[in-house]
């Protein structure tokens, strides 16, 4: 005799539900299924988790520093202003990677403290470098009275004067995320006050030294073509040009660009000659961001760990934060036993691209200037000479026979084929600053790995000690650098 059926269950077999359904005994799932089941609540589980301490440990430093923000200030007074610098990490086509790190991780921390950013922008290596020296010079040039401010000519009531900005600079202070950051920076400050105070042109110094290689030079030949009569030695007749007027002196004959000793030029700025400085004026302290970035396949692993362990990151993001918001300073820490400048030169120079992970250890210089040496081995194999090399030489195979249809052109030699027509090659202005654009790309390319290179060491010279001051970190002995990996 069947078991007589509940009120519930006869309700939902009128509804249309089959019987099967009802009548079905809940069981274990198979092997296959717990497995999975497990292997993925396990894996959103730690997601989960380690999300939740991440907003955790932000929350926490946000709660630290809020009550900066909630101190009333005065109609003239400006906020707390700090200057980012994210260099380029090589071998990584986005150059923003480290300033996307300083805006995920240590941005929430400063804006809960009402502390102000400017972020400076570079593409390539070297720029970073570049910037610094270029910085100094016009500093140094300001306080010799050579070169002036530009004078406003609106007089704003809250416009800072020359020296107040220079206070606010000291007050605020300097990011540097990574250590291929600290070496670009530290690069460009020893550049900066180890150099002159000339302005050089680096374009028009490029452009002059291309135009003096002999490249564009025209080849003699013993006959001139067919049915077309010049003099061999007369100069190359000009083509019309696509780009838009210029003066850049780049695109000017090599004749142009040589100018004669004897007539002086009264526009040219006259040489000014200065010595470096014994001692330096006072600087901004500098906030060192741990920060990595793993690009290749063989660093997958690496990916996979650090997309899980997101709270790492970001407490070595607040506690950088932190360490400038309570504005607690010590002196940078040089090297232990100092070289010369000239060994240091020497030493880099001499360091090639076939050195082993032994390069890394060899470049220990002590001190701050070994902030996150260990980093150095995942910048190694992203050199960009190579590429370099490739691409110089497949332009300049390929130039000859451009730069003598852009003539044949020019002179009327020859009629353009109906592919030029459609196509039509470049003139010889135009292979002249084409020309000049990649040599100047590559040649920034090459200086800026020579400075980020492993095994080169930190830039460092005698007169920054006792003037460069780092901000102290919560935990600066007992922390580990390592999490600010990407």
């Amino acid at each position: 005799m069947d078991k007589p059926k509940s009120g519930i269950r006869a309700a939902l077999e009128y509804t249309g539900i089959p019987q099967s359904w009802l009548s079905a005994r809940p069981r274990l799932p198979s092997r296959n299924w717990l497995i999975f089941i497990a292997l993925t609540s396990s894996v959103l589980s730690y997601y989960t988790y380690d999300r939740h301490q991440a907003r955790k440990i932000r929350a926490s430093y946000i709660d630290r520093v809020k009550h900066f923000s909630e101190e009333p200030m005065k109609s003239s007074e400006l906020p707390r202003k700090v200057t980012v610098y994210g260099a380029k990490w090589p071998g990584d086509e986005d150059h923003q990677r480290a300033t996307r790190f300083f805006k995920k991780y240590v941005k929430p921390i400063l804006v809960a403290a009402a502390i102000d950013y400017d972020i400076v922008a570079t593409r390539q290596l070297g720029d970073l470098t570049r910037h610094v020296a270029s910085s100094v010079v016009n500093q140094r040039r300001n306080a010799l009275g050579i070169d002036r401010p530009p004078a406003s000519p609106i007089n704003l009531p809250n416009k800072l004067s020359e020296e107040q900005q220079r206070t606010r600079e000291l007050e605020g202070g300097i990011i540097l995320v990574g250590r291929h950051t600290l070496k670009e920076y530290m690069a460009g400050l020893e550049r900066g006050w180890s150099g002159g105070l000339e302005k050089v042109d680096r374009e028009e110094h490029l452009a002059q030294e291309l135009a003096a290689d002999g490249t564009f030079d025209e080849v003699e030949e013993g006959k001139s073509p067919v049915g077309v009569v010049h003099d061999p030695e007369a100069e190359p007749i000009p083509t019309s040009s696509r780009l838009p007027p210029s003066r850049n002196t780049a695109l000017l004959p090599p004749l142009v660009l040589s100018k004669s000793p004897s007539i002086p030029d009264a526009t040219s700025e006259p040489l000014v000659v200065d010595s470096p400085p014994s001692t330096l004026p006072p600087q901004p302290p500098l906030l060192l961001v741990p920060f990595t970035n793993h690009i290749g396949f063989r660093y997958i692993p690496h990916m996979i760990w650090s997309f899980f362990n997101e709270r790492d990151r970001v407490r070595a993001g607040a506690e950088s934060a932190y360490a400038l918001v309570m504005g607690q300073t010590r002196d940078f820490r040089g090297p232990d036993s100092l070289h010369s400048d000239d060994t240091l030169l020497q030493e880099a120079r001499k360091s090639t691209e076939s050195s082993t992970a032994s390069g890394v250890q060899d470049s220990v210089q002590g001190g701050d200037l070994d902030f996150m040496l260990w980093s150095e081995k995942l910048i190694k194999p992203h050199s960009p000479l190579s590429s370099i090399s490739d691409a110089r030489k497949s332009y300049y195979s390929t130039l000859p026979s451009r730069l003598a249809t852009a003539r044949q052109l020019a002179r009327g030699e020859r009629e353009m084929t109906k592919e030029e027509e459609k196509n039509p090659p470049a003139s010889e202005v135009e292979l002249r600053a084409e020309r000049l654009a990649k040599e100047s790309k590559w040649r920034a390319q090459e200086e800026g790995w020579n400075i980020v290179r492993p095994g080169t060491g930190v830039r460092w010279a005698e007169m920054f000690r006792g003037v460069l001051k780092v901000f102290k970190t919560p935990e600066e002995d007992g922390g580990s650098t390592e999490a600010g990996g990407v």
